[in-house]
């Protein structure tokens, strides 16, 4: 019976579904002729149409290059395969349309800074030199940047370590959801907010002077709610399956807490306090009211005016004059340099600290 079904079914051609499968396909190189010719269409439609801004000549190529992929894909690919290239064309353009504008600030921060930038710039202040003129430099607002940052961190990075510990290893019932709704309210918060409230307080109501220590004050109270939810996401990564076999061993709670979790889970701890230190460096709003700004060095921030980068950039920007706006763009790129540091610094340090395989 078998064999005389075998004998009946039709020959099979091979060759029919190999050419199924195989269905004609864009070069490898389409994607940048592609553009080249949508830059090339983009630029004469900008000059036939009298556009002077090369950012509309672009956004009219990026537009072309979109459509002329979908368009060349469907005719010789098919409907499924236009889409697919339609969606990786948008979000390449999407990914250009958000580097640009960065790749472009970085440039003219760069090319505007490097004029005055130089030993003598980073190692003396402003104090008695004359705004109209050149010289000066940033040292006393890269002093008092260093020290607002680096108090804010002690006031903000116990404070958040232990509310997130809190919150993850002991946080249930009213308290944990009240303290989970404020720390999402602070995350919100303007920073002119954080410095009207230390401004109330510290300043007026307690009656203490501007200074660099009510500056630091009112950064930690912007950087707490991150170091908490970077903190709380990075321990709740840590495998519940740790510290059961550290209570099991009869270890107490808090031990299993400082001898297993923390050390598990320091290497995201550590990178989400650097985040949040280079998140507070480039604040202005709280700085310039209640650090009020000074032209000499101040090494103490617990008395009398400081100044910082931001203000500095602030301050230089505001004289309105050549000799400033170029103290400003080098300021400017200092602050740059400042926080590209800490982010690579955060990066090496969850590398160093991430688990091996």
């Amino acid at each position: 019976m078998s064999q005389t079904v075998m004998a009946d079914a039709a020959p099979v051609d091979a060759s029919a579904p190999t050419a199924s499968l195989h269905r004609p396909r864009l070069p490898r190189w389409a994607p940048l002729g592609l553009a080249a010719v949508a830059a090339a269409l983009g630029t004469g439609i900008g000059l036939v149409a009298g556009l002077d801004s090369r950012i509309q000549w672009g956004l009219i190529a990026a537009l072309l290059y979109v459509g002329l992929t979908a368009v060349l894909a469907g005719a010789v690919e098919g409907t499924r395969q236009a889409k697919d290239r339609l969606a990786t064309s948008f979000i390449w353009v999407c990914f250009l349309l958000a580097v640009l504008p960065l790749a472009s600030l970085i440039w003219e921060t760069v090319a505007r800074g490097v004029k005055v930038l130089d030993g003598y710039f980073l190692t003396h202040s402003m104090n008695g030199v004359i705004t109209m003129e050149a010289g000066g430099g940033i040292y006393h607002a890269l002093i008092g940047t260093l020290q607002q940052v680096g108090l804010a961190t002690l006031i903000a990075a116990p404070v958040g370590l232990l509310t997130a510990i809190y919150l993850v290893e002991y946080g249930t019932g009213r308290l944990a959801k009240a303290v989970t709704f404020f720390v999402d309210v602070m995350t919100g918060i303007p920073s002119i907010v954080a410095g009207l409230f230390i401004l109330s307080f510290w300043i007026i109501i307690l009656d203490f002077g501007y200074s660099g220590f009510a500056g630091a004050m009112s950064l930690a109270i912007l950087m707490m709610p991150i170091v908490v939810r970077s903190t709380e996401e990075m321990l709740k990564l840590v495998p519940n399956e740790l510290r059961e076999a550290s209570l099991a061993l009869g270890v107490p709670k808090w031990r299993t807490i400082l001898k297993v979790v923390l050390p598990t889970a320091i290497g995201g701890i550590t990178t989400g306090i650097m985040l949040a230190v280079a998140r507070i460096a480039g604040e202005s709003a709280p700085i310039l009211l209640l650090v009020f700004g000074s032209a000499s060095i101040n090494g103490n921030p617990f008395e009398g005016a400081q100044s910082s980068l931001p203000y500095y950039v602030y301050e230089q920007w505001a004289n309105g004059n050549e000799p400033s706006y170029d103290r400003a763009w080098a300021a400017a790129l200092v602050l740059i340099a400042f926080v590209m540091i800490l982010n690579l610094v955060a990066r090496g340090i969850a590398r160093w600290k991430a688990p091996k395989h």
